[in-house]
């Protein structure tokens, strides 16, 4: 199918990425399906989307027409069956868990209509892994969105061993409509975005961790020195340091190489369940209200 003639799309996972998801398409006049298991977390991603689009609205990027519309595309399931059932396109964006993606792309492979395309967000896992496990592995492709979705231009699409070209290319204009950048990469742990960033980010935990430098000197100097928008070990906040962990846990297996091996002080700091942003503290901490950087206790000097 034509990305042009393309209009039913379902988002599997309400958290911040689905979310995200789900409101660029609404907002791109596409009827969206938005599926999750916990009916509390559907209520919350409507509640997440809303507020955004008034921040739009604020900032006169959308009217309050656009706005609404964008809402009036979305309705909301438990039920992933009845969800994917009408599908042209379904996008999952569960946790980045490779048997629990494994488990949904076997359901909505069942499910979802002859001829659907099924792409996944994930950041590192391997895309012909997850298309193994369905009768239609010429269909899958990677569609990794960055965070915040309704902000950053970049689509990353990571081709499977047996993903067409003509999917390949329906998901490239598709992000184009999305007024997405799309760029195209192969399947290999991590592909290029998190081949990269991660071991940067993990480079910057053994600099604590071996103390050549504290938190907000290792953040200043890739801030103001290679004009970052953001230092390594707050980004490693922000994008949760379970999910940091997890990605070097597929690096390192994939590659087998020790460059790849995950920092003690974030298995440890993982462990102790010092998650960033979403539990509160990680490297820094966050209060409430506080829109200043604090460094966590823990790394105070």
């Amino acid at each position: 199918m034509e990305a042009s003639n393309m209009q039913r799309v379902s988002i599997i996972g309400a958290g911040t990425m689905g979310n995200g998801i789900a409101h660029v398409f609404a907002q791109n006049g596409f009827t969206v399906t938005l599926i999750d298991v916990n009916a509390n977390q559907l209520e919350k991603a409507i509640s997440t989307i809303t507020k955004n689009l008034d921040r739009q609205v604020t900032k006169g990027t959308l009217t309050e027409d656009q706005k609404q519309q964008a809402l009036s595309n979305i309705t909301t399931i438990t039920d992933i069956g009845e969800g994917v059932k009408n599908a042209e396109l379904v996008v999952e964006a569960a946790t980045e868990n490779i048997e629990l993606k494994l488990k949904i792309f076997k359901q909505i492979d069942d499910a979802a209509p002859v001829g659907c395309i099924l792409a996944s967000n994930t950041s590192s896992i391997s895309i012909t892994k997850i298309a193994s496990v369905t009768k239609r592995p010429e269909l899958v492709i990677g569609m990794h969105f960055m965070n915040p979705v309704p902000l950053m231009k970049l689509v990353e699409i990571i081709n499977g061993y047996a993903t067409t070209k003509t999917v390949t290319e329906t998901i490239v204009a598709l992000s184009k409509q999305l007024g997405k950048v799309p760029c195209v990469v192969n399947d290999y742990p991590g592909f290029i975005a998190n081949k990269i960033l991660m071991p940067m980010i993990n480079e910057a935990i053994y600099s604590l961790y071996e103390g050549i430098a504290g938190v907000e000197e290792i953040d200043t100097i890739i801030k103001l020195g290679m004009a970052h928008p953001m230092g390594p070990l707050q980004l490693a906040d922000f994008i949760g340091l379970d999910v940091c962990l997890s990605i070097l846990n597929v690096l390192y297996n994939g590659y087998g190489n020790t460059k790849y091996a995950p920092c003690p002080l974030l298995v440890n700091m993982v462990t102790a369940g010092k998650l960033g942003v979403k539990s509160n503290e990680g490297f820094y901490t966050y209060a409430a209200g506080n829109k200043e950087l604090v460094v966590s206790e823990r790394f105070k000097k």
